[in-house]
This record gives C-alpha cells, sequence and structure tokens, in this order.
C-alpha cells in the first residue's frame, strides 16, 4: 500500500474508451495542476487504438493499463475483467477518491470495484436519462446502478440534476457542473490553433474534401441500431449522396455489426468517404468543417452544438433531450424517410439550417473541469454513500 501524503487528497481516475477519456483528461490536467491533489490514471483498454489517439493527442500516459480487450468479447467479460483488475490497484493506492466517467462497461465495473472496497467514487456527467432501461442498453442500466453508489454527482445541466432528485439522490452531493467535453473541445481547438504542422496536417489529411460542397460528417456505432437500424440509416445516406451539391463523409467504427453493413451498402456510393475511425483532432477539425451532423453519439450531441453545427440523432431516445428542446439537435431515430426529410430540410432551407446553429449549447463553457476540482475538495469530509 502506498503512504498517503496527508496534504493531498488521492485520486484515481478511471477510463477505457475514447469518449470518455476525451471527457475525462481536462479533469485530470486540472486535478495534476492542482497543489491539493495526487492524481493516479488506470486504462482498461475498452477500446484500445481510438484510446490511444486521444492519450497521444493530449500527451497523458496512464500508471496502469489494463489492456483487457481482446477480439468478439462480451460485456460481460469486459465488466468482470475490469472490475477483478482495478481492485488491486484500489488496494494499493487506497484512494480518497475514485472517479469514473458516463456510462460504459469501464465505468459500471470501476465504480463497484471502489464501492466494494469503501472508496467513495464520484461520478462525471450524472444523471443523463432516457427514461427507458433498454434503450441505449447496456448504458441507461449501467449509469443508474453507477448513480446508486456514487457520492459525488457532477451533473452536467439542470435537466441531468433534476433527473438525479427525481431518483432520490441528496441535493448536497449533486453539483452542476456543465459538461467536460465542452473543456476538451476547448483544449483541442486551442492546440490545434496554436500549431501551424498540426493544422497542415489535417488539411492535408482532407485534401479530398471538395470545398464547394456541404459536408455531412456521419457516425453510427450503438447496439441498439445493429441489424436494420443501420440499413436504414445507410440508405438515407444512399440517398443522400445522389445531390450533387453534397458529400458525406463517414468514419466507420471497427465493431463488425458496423462495419461489414456500411461497406456493402456505401463503399462504392459517389459522394460518400467511408473512413476508418478519425483521431480526435482529426474528428474535431472535420466536425468544424462540416454542414451538420448525422450521428447516435452523445459526445457528438454535445459538441456540434459548441461548434454551430446542427445534429440530426439517429436514436428513437436520447438522454440529452436538452439539446433537443434548445433545438441544436433533432431526433431522427433510424429511419430512412425521417433522416432524408430533416437532411434535405437543412440542405435546402437557409432559414433552418441557421435557427438550428444558432440554437446555442448548454453543455458547458470550458470550466466545468474546475467546478468538478473544488467540489472534490469541498466534499473531501463526506462520508454519505
Amino acid at each position: 500500500m502506498i503512504e498517503n501524503d496527508i496534504k493531498k487528497e488521492r485520486v484515481l481516475v478511471v477510463c477505457g474508451t475514447r469518449p470518455e477519456a476525451i471527457k475525462l483528461i481536462p479533469l485530470i490536467k486540472e486535478l495534476e495542476a492542482s497543489p491539493d491533489f495526487d492524481v493516479h490514471l488506470c486504462v482498461t483498454g475498452q477500446h484500445r487504438e481510438m484510446l490511444d489517439q486521444v492519450l497521444s493527442f493530449f500527451d497523458v500516459t496512464p500508471e496502469y493499463d489494463l489492456d483487457l480487450m481482446s477480439k468478439n468479447q462480451d460485456i460481460s467479460d469486459i465488466f468482470a475483467l475490469a472490475l477483478t483488475g482495478i481492485t488491486p490497484i484500489i488496494k494499493e493506492l487506497s484512494p480518497q477518491w475514485l472517479i469514473v466517467q458516463g456510462d460504459t462497461s469501464t465505468a459500471f465495473a470501476a465504480a463497484f470495484a471502489g464501492y466494494y472496497n469503501n472508496v467513495r467514487v464520484a461520478h462525471v456527467e450524472a444523471g443523463l436519462r432516457t427514461g427507458n432501461i433498454r434503450s441505449p442498453w447496456p448504458e441507461e442500466g449501467n449509469r443508474k446502478l453507477v448513480a446508486a453508489i456514487t457520492s459525488l454527482h457532477f451533473a452536467p445541466t439542470e435537466e441531468s440534476k433534476a433527473n438525479l432528485l427525481k431518483e432520490g439522490i441528496d441535493e448536497s452531493r449533486i453539483v452542476v457542473t456543465g459538461n467536460t467535453v465542452i473543456d476538451a473541445l476547448f483544449l483541442a481547438r486551442e492546440t490545434i490553433d496554436s500549431n501551424e504542422n498540426i493544422q497542415s496536417e489535417l488539411e492535408q489529411k482532407f485534401d479530398y474534401l471538395d470545398t464547394q460542397k456541404k459536408l455531412i460528417l456521419a457516425t453510427n456505432h450503438r447496439r441498439e441500431s445493429f441489424g436494420d437500424g443501420i440499413a436504414n440509416i445507410c440508405k438515407a445516406l444512399r440517398d443522400l449522396a445522389t445531390s450533387e451539391d453534397v458529400e458525406i463523409l463517414f468514419p466507420v467504427h471497427p465493431n463488425p455489426n458496423v462495419r461489414k453493413c456500411v461497406y456493402d451498402q456505401l463503399k462504392s456510393v459517389p459522394n460518400v468517404h467511408l473512413v476508418d475511425p478519425l483521431d480526435y483532432s482529426s474528428f474535431i477539425y472535420a466536425m468544424a468543417r462540416s454542414y451538420f451532423v448525422i450521428s447516435d453519439s452523445g459526445g457528438v450531441q454535445e459538441e456540434a452544438p459548441a461548434l454551430g453545427k446542427p445534429v440530426l440523432v439517429t436514436r428513437s431516445t436520447t438522454e440529452r433531450p436538452d439539446g433537443v428542446t434548445l433545438g441544436c439537435a433533432k431526433l431522427v431515430g433510424a429511419n430512412s424517410e425521417r433522416i432524408l426529410e430533416q437532411a434535405k430540410l437543412l440542405l435546402t432551407d437557409k432559414d433552418e439550417h441557421t435557427r438550428m446553429s444558432e440554437s446555442g449549447s448548454l453543455y458547458g463553457d470550458g470550466v466545468a473541469s474546475r467546478r468538478i476540482c473544488r467540489a472534490l475538495l469541498n466534499g473531501k469530509e463526506s462520508t454519505n454513500a
């Protein structure tokens, strides 16, 4: 066991996927810059290459790497391996806080490992709900279960806080912070804008894009869309690509349930560029260049509005309904006719595009990590579960 520095709060941060890393790295940097924290990072490797890209871009090296992912691994395997892998790290460090983010199998397993070892859990991006335990699956269940054992809930919005209050969470243990994904976005844009070499590399990387055409950025990866859902989304994209003034950039998720369908349907379609998953800086660059985004990603629903980009959400439910209410996002489901209808509206109706683009973003102001650090210090004497 490592001896604690009595002047510092020892914190173990755990992440496993690219979205988790993106949203936790600004917090890690903020914690490391503070004299009040002793910070340790563990990655599970739930996403391997995509996770490593983000860590490299932000120059972050994990102290512990479980590297647990293997081919055709089931989510129950990920949970079991993460739980048993994180436990000895907790015993070694004896942290005062264990920080998890979001709703992944890594977050679920790490939170339970902390709870089983009597370590307080802090949950970043707490309180997101669709109200349907099966959509998205298993994420909705994961985040509800994590909430049950969390000591300090960092809700990105007032609506997220309201969800937690409805579930009986004491208000004193909820802090509305904004979402750290906006912290990461601002940090990435600053890195890109201040480095001419990075800018040049990005321009060269995407030199095949036609600046005279409206770029649609598409991403889809969620389990509930596997099968007919992905097929319907691809059908809509294929129809959209027939417009001469449109081109589509589709970074294809490596999951074979996504990849095979997308390549079968779109590989030879003119105006469609199928590429491997983009590293974080490339994705931000592509999103900034896009006219609008078609995606099932939660992070994109937050990032795109911050860049003034409308989002068509290819899901039937979203745990970020505030964006839909505000007007920067629309739920279109995995319905080819609905996707096509709303995409064509954005392409042809300038007023509608402007309305969605200028609706604003309520997910953060770039200092969520600072608020979380302050709350961790203020809550360090709390022993409530």
